[in-house]
């Protein structure tokens, strides 16, 4: 059996500009050592991630516990939110609803699953019957959890928004997904931010 440990990123810096190297809060620095004492036993045999640097950051400290290397892959990056960003519900649930549906200049999220899903295939092909940390975000995970069960929308992606960081696991035979189980997460409020999202 193949278990990958997705760790969604601890809290970001939100006034920043350049969205790839927005860095983690003191909070979210702070938050890491949850991600290291959930997964410092779990005989972890390889690293992956995003790119960003809010992802990378969020796992560096247990990968450098266990000693291992962080591969990064673009394709594991966050959704390019385009003109709009993340502006309103309405924008949220669309998006959810058609899963072609972007702004001008962004990504829809099923254009985010299949990117994401290419590079999952890959890992679990190349890294059979091992221990995997995957780095990733919000609705790049999000995409993921819906790929294997497709009842998961935006309800369930509401759940988690705030859930920084968040560590969930899915089991593998082959690509076949057959166990989840969400190990740890630490929930955040963003009021300003969110509340139109929640009604």
């Amino acid at each position: 059996m193949t278990k990958v440990y997705f760790v969604r990123h601890a809290e970001p810096v939100h006034a920043h500009e350049d969205d790839r190297t927005r860095p983690l809060t003191a909070e979210g620095l702070a938050d890491r050592k949850i991600v290291l004492e959930t997964l410092k036993d779990k005989e972890i045999d390889v690293f992956y991630c995003s790119p960003y640097v809010r992802s990378m950051s969020t796992i560096e400290e247990t990968a450098a516990y266990i000693n291992k290397e962080i591969h990064t892959d673009e394709r594991l990056r966050e959704r390019e939110k385009g003109k709009e960003g993340n502006s309103s519900d309405n924008l949220l649930k669309k998006r959810w609803a058609d899963f072609s549906f972007h702004e001008e200049g962004g990504e829809s999220i099923g254009m985010v699953q299949e990117r994401n899903m290419e590079a999952l295939r890959e890992i679990l092909s190349a890294n059979e019957g091992k221990n995997i940390v995957i780095g990733t975000h919000g609705t790049a995970l999000s995409s993921i959890l819906n790929y294997y069960n497709r009842s998961f929308n935006c309800d369930d992606f509401l759940r988690i928004v705030d859930w920084m960081p968040y560590i969930i696991e899915l089991d593998f035979e082959g690509y076949d997904c057959v166990g989840e189980k969400e190990h740890a997460y630490v929930e955040k409020t963003f009021p300003e931010r969110m509340a139109s999202f929640k009604k």
